[in-house]
């Protein structure tokens, strides 16, 4: 059996962060012996890379190694090339700020690599809905999708009358958590549920309203929801809670492509980057842990100080079962949507709607549930082919994906043709981006289940990604930012 140990590139830490010991202290001989520290990352993708990025700011002599079993990092950041145009593969941009009215942990790393002269925003064109055979604006003052005045709808979507009345309690008791869906059907009724929040929740996770955790997707509404009587006064005071700078940018992304960050990420983390080796066990060790790695044929092993486990849940869970087994049981049931991203090259001078794109709700039927014209909603060479990305598939309609790409291209074509009411031309090029298992489900408890399998993990090991604390840019950087300085400081509170 081969033992991998490499050494990390050498690179400095910022000092604006208090460092924790990169060295322990072992005996050899009657001699004092320094070790390095060595940290691995397991799952490469951005909370792995933010946990690296982190791990050297925080402990600048530790050796840093991040594995990912593909042959490549990044996760779901990938930029993509279309008929000589960029196009994201993923994620396509990130939240500048937070609820708090702080720049997002995205902003933050961008600063952090250098890349902040790269920010971009997309253009202020609006968005809609599409359903019943027409394009309607979306609706203004709603959050996520559910309205402070459900009256202001116009036939957009009809509330149930006196179902919102004033119970004389708070809507959630203190911890409580419920499906989103489950919330705003009982206020609103089912039309605003369908017609609003399900598209707008179904843009960022696939999922369904009836489903999704209302403290994972909405916290600010939830948390109003413990103080307030009713969901419109809910939306009103998590409204007026956020400290957003009305004008300020909403979203950004980096000119050349998000996989820039990736590439960054990696060279600040200073780590080594170990591809296409899996991880297949973990064992505590008497200093710290020992990973297995690499086929069954020709296994090899590494030891480190600590863990940062930044891959999805199912894979944790089995990592987790024979060291923390009530964790691995704790984290291993969490869902996941399967969908698939189609761009569309088409034709110079194709007429699209003057939008930056559509969601479509569920009930219409369509394997589409959003588009994002492209060339519209950011900056692009004038005069080249009009690119579109359609998404596909939404939880529980992973069978809807089984047909080759030449197909989900062409059902893609013909239904966007039909949500604008418009048939398109033949692309002059197209690709298809398969996320089997892409985006987590987080059921109603989610909160709560991950904070006790959290309190239950072993001192030098933690989660991080969106397995654990939410989709999006933001989410993931943070949750890897996190778990390094808890390994961090575990390793303090070890040497």
């Amino acid at each position: 059996m081969r033992r991998a140990r490499a050494r990390a590139k050498s690179t400095g830490g910022s000092n604006s962060h208090p460092q924790t010991p990169a060295v322990r202290v072992g005996a050899s001989g009657g001699r004092l012996v320094l070790v390095r520290k060595r940290v691995a990352v397991i799952g490469g993708g951005i909370a792995g890379l933010a946990a690296a990025v982190r791990l050297r700011d925080l402990a600048p002599d530790s050796e840093i190694i991040v594995y990912e079993q593909s042959g490549a990092l990044g996760g779901k950041l990938r930029t993509g090339e279309l008929a000589g145009v960029t196009v994201e593969r993923g994620a396509e941009s990130f939240l500048m700020t937070g609820s708090d009215g702080a720049e997002s942990a995205a902003v933050g790393l961008v600063k952090r690599l250098g890349l902040q002269e790269a920010l971009v925003h997309p253009r202020r064109v609006p968005a809609a809905l599409a359903f019943g055979g027409r394009l309607a604006p979306m609706p203004a003052g709603t959050l996520v999708g559910v309205p402070s005045d459900p009256a202001a709808l116009g036939d957009l979507a009809h509330a149930e009358p006196g179902h919102d009345a004033d119970g004389g309690r708070p809507l959630l008791g203190e911890g409580d958590d419920v499906a989103v869906g489950e919330l705003v059907r009982e206020r609103y009724g089912a039309e605003v549920v369908d017609r609003l929040v399900d598209p707008m929740l179904g843009g960022v996770y696939a999922g369904r309203a009836d489903r999704l955790s209302l403290e994972v997707t909405m916290p600010q509404l939830a948390a109003a929801a413990r103080v307030e009587h009713t969901l419109s006064g809910a939306v009103r005071a998590a409204q007026a809670a956020s400290k957003r700078v009305p004008g300020q940018p909403v979203f950004g992304a980096l000119e050349g492509g998000l996989s820039r960050l990736v590439g960054a990420a990696a060279t600040a983390s200073g780590a080594r980057i170990s591809l296409g080796l899996p991880v297949r066990e973990l064992a505590r060790t008497a200093h710290g842990w020992r990973l297995l790695l690499g086929p069954v044929p020709a296994p090899q092993t590494d030891d480190v100080d600590a863990i940062v486990l930044a891959v999805q849940a199912k894979p944790s869970a089995r990592l987790l079962a024979p060291v923390a087994p009530g964790v691995a049981e704790a984290i291993g049931g969490l869902g996941y949507a399967s969908v698939a991203l189609v761009a569309l090259a088409l034709p110079p001078g194709t007429s699209l709607p003057d939008l930056s794109g559509f969601l479509v709700p569920p009930s219409e039927g369509t394997l589409v549930k959003a588009a994002t014209f492209v060339t519209r909603k950011w900056e692009r060479p004038a005069g080249g082919p009009v690119i579109v990305r359609v998404s596909l598939g939404r939880a529980g309609e992973e069978e809807r994906l089984q047909f080759d790409d030449a197909v989900l291209a062409e059902r893609a074509r013909h239904e966007l043709g039909e949500l604008i009411g418009a048939a398109l031309p033949a692309p002059v090029a197209t690709w298809v981006q398969r996320w089997g298992g892409g985006l987590p489900q987080y059921a109603p408890g989610h909160r709560e289940r991950l904070a006790a399998a959290r309190a239950g993990l072993p001192p030098g090991l933690a989660l991080a990604g969106a397995a654990f604390d939410g989709v999006g840019i933001p989410a993931c950087v943070a949750s890897g930012e996190r778990a390094a300085e808890d390994v961090c400081k575990a390793m303090e509170d070890a040497a």
